[in-house]
């Protein structure tokens, strides 16, 4: 599916990576799906997904969408500025390490399993905390105009298909100036990509079987090296009880 069938809901996202005080993930998630996520979308976000990091305890990972970047502006100014934010916002804010880890990006696809607007989500209160795995990378690139998102269709996407995982979404840096500066974004050039996985077993195999291919261990991976300017970041993450994209 591609991204003009969706672009209404996300055609400018946010992919933010917050480092937590230790022991504080749980206390950020309680507040972010009590208060947090109506609360944004009342301004007109979309609160895509939100997500443990299942290698870093400290970590939480989460996405936004926007319609576009004036709505990106007059959502985040109406959100960080109104009741909501000023009542809860000191008790996410003192879970937080460092919440500057952020990148704003744009579709390049979006496939089968990327939450549209109106998608079912589970009430306030839900606990049931779903099996699957989501999994991706963040590639870290030299500048707009490498070929890269070209050279990731035509051979990292069908070898990641190839070997289990359901590809959702692919996104790439979207060049703009921040319209909210009191909220900083990262200064670089990526494309970052999230596929979906059943079960931690299910993901357990795609490793092993991208391990154990010569076509990806000889060819393609030393390819992305090459093309990146930074080792590429591994993404492996459990959605929350009220996630969207699952």
């Amino acid at each position: 599916m591609g991204v003009g069938q969706r672009a209404g809901c996300c055609a400018v996202v946010d992919l933010r990576q917050y480092t937590l005080h230790p022991g504080q993930r749980d206390a950020l998630i309680q507040v972010f799906d009590e208060a947090l996520v109506e609360g944004q979308e009342e301004h007109g976000m979309h609160i895509v997904g939100q997500f443990r990091d299942l290698d870093d305890p400290d970590r939480f990972v989460w996405l936004r969408g926007f319609n576009d970047l004036p709505a990106r502006a007059a959502a985040l100014n109406g959100f960080y500025y109104g009741p909501v934010w000023k009542a809860r916002g000191p008790e996410a804010n003192v879970t937080m390490k460092d919440s500057d880890n952020a990148l704003l990006l744009k579709p390049i696809e979006l496939g089968d399993g990327y939450p549209d607007l109106d998608a079912s989500r589970p009430p306030v209160g839900a606990t049931e905390i779903p099996p699957s795995v989501i999994a991706g990378a963040v590639y870290h690139r030299g500048s707009v105009d490498d070929s890269f998102p070209a050279y990731f269709a035509e051979q990292i996407a069908p070898a990641l298909a190839g070997t289990g995982a359901h590809l959702v979404a692919t996104f790439e840096t979207l060049a703009a100036e921040n319209n909210f500066p009191p909220l900083p974004l990262r200064d670089e050039t990526v494309l970052a990509w999230f596929a979906t996985f059943p079960s931690d077993s299910a993901y357990a195999e795609h490793r092993r079987q991208l391990d154990a291919s010569r076509a990806w261990q000889t060819r393609i991976l030393p390819e992305i090296i090459c093309r990146s300017i930074a080792p590429p970041q591994q993404l492996r993450l459990r959605p929350t009880a009220r996630s969207q994209f699952r």
